[in-house]
């Protein structure tokens, strides 16, 4: 066997700059590392983000792992990722992953918790299922290789809507997006490599392990997963010790492709909660969490502006809300920022504060919240702030939606 994983490394350089500890990323079976392509941008802005390949898919050979049937297992693959951490000299790391991605995530919280910061398991699950499928699967991709699993893994990976507007299977493929290219992922994946990921998953159950995690843990689930249902996703959040859970609308298996904005907000936000946990309670700590969930909640681009009017006679509020409103109210672990996000537009609403609220409407988005949901809070307000103030909050925020969907 050879020893490592392919992986790629995105991000500044650490020279010189304190970027807080890199962010590992695991993908999902059938896909490569560019799985993660939606989030990377904005995750590896102020840190070192890590992708990794699984056996036998992207860029890793399938021989990393012993792919005798039945050999490969979860905590094999847990290996392999303290091993790229080890020649990377990244002694503790936070980690996503995607289903089986997060399982992995999810070995390593538990049996190396002194090498894991923070979790968070997207699409993912304790158990994926009775071993005998996966052992049947494992023979078919042995036998055949991973052309048959293509139309139904397209299916279970994104929602009807989502397939129909990229004309797959009806016109014999995609045009070209980033679905066609993960499909395309599995159409190239080494047989023996994804066959010895099944291997993994048949023998894998956490679930008598969940509660012990005890590291910051996120829980994102797609409404629409076929393959790891809701229900999962509720098992693992009510398994381990203070995990915090979304469910994203309109997304299956990939939900941070079908849905990148939404599991890109979920993603931020846990990080940035999980830094401003651990960071030590004085002013410049609460500034620098409060700065960290300000711009992941408002934007960098808005942030930067704001910083760039900064003048003298304002500094001192500019510094004020970063450090009590930000740093201190929306990196409380007790909502979770949709939530906040739609008590934030009720107040707006009710005061009349419209700039507020079109910026605010913007956040809702950048937290996860759909057009369907906010359409949903600005009527509850129409009957507890009054219609007059929900017309004129309809107003800005259909404004906002629509240069969201033009621009």
């Amino acid at each position: 066997m050879t020893e490592m994983v392919h992986h790629r490394i995105d991000g500044p350089p650490p020279e010189g700059r304190d970027l807080g500890l890199p962010l590992l990323l695991g993908p999902s079976m059938g896909t490569s590392l560019a799985v993660w392509d939606p989030q990377v941008p904005a995750l590896a802005r102020d840190r070192r983000v890590i992708r990794w390949d699984l056996p036998g898919h992207g860029g890793s050979p399938a021989d990393v792992v012993d792919t005798t049937p039945g050999a490969t297992t979860i905590a094999d693959l847990g290996r392999l990722v303290l091993a790229l951490a080890d020649s990377l000299g990244v002694d503790r790391f936070d980690y996503a992953g995607i289903s089986i991605g997060g399982a992995v995530g999810a070995w390593l919280a538990v049996h190396h918790p002194e090498r894991v910061a923070s979790l968070a398991m997207v699409c993912s699950s304790a158990r994926f299922g009775e071993p005998a499928a996966w052992h049947e699967r494992a023979a078919l991709v042995r036998a055949e290789g991973t052309a048959p699993l293509v139309e139904m893994s397209a299916t279970r990976w994104f929602t009807p809507s989502f397939l129909e507007s990229r004309g797959f299977p009806e016109s014999g493929g995609f045009p070209e997006s980033r679905a066609e290219a993960l499909i395309n992922d599995l159409r190239a994946a080494d047989p023996a490599g994804y066959a010895a990921g099944c291997d993994a998953l048949a023998s894998y159950d956490l679930r008598g392990d969940l509660a012990r995690i005890a590291v910051p843990t996120l829980v994102i689930a797609g409404r629409d997963d076929s393959a790891t249902p809701p229900t999962h996703g509720r098992e693992l959040a009510d398994g381990i010790p203070g995990a915090s859970l979304v469910e994203v609308a309109h997304a299956a298996h990939l939900a941070n492709v079908e849905r990148p904005k939404a599991v890109l907000a979920a993603l931020l936000g846990h990080l940035a909660d999980t830094a401003a946990e651990a960071a030590p309670r004085d002013d410049a700590s609460r500034h620098a969490a409060g700065m960290a969930v300000r711009r992941a909640v408002l934007g960098n681009e808005h942030v930067d502006r704001a910083i760039a009017r900064t003048t003298d006679f304002t500094a001192p509020f500019q510094d004020f809300i970063t450090r009590y409103a930000w740093g201190e109210i929306w990196t409380r672990p007790g909502l979770s920022r949709r939530t906040r996000s739609c008590i934030t537009l009720t107040a707006l609403v009710a005061h009349g504060h419209h700039d507020e609220l079109g910026m605010h409407v913007r956040a809702a988005l950048r937290n996860g919240l759909t057009p369907a949901e906010i359409r949903e809070v600005l009527l509850q307000t129409a009957v507890y702030c009054g219609v007059p103030a929900a017309n004129s909050a309809f107003a800005v925020a259909d404004r906002i939606l629509r240069e969201e969907r033009e621009g």
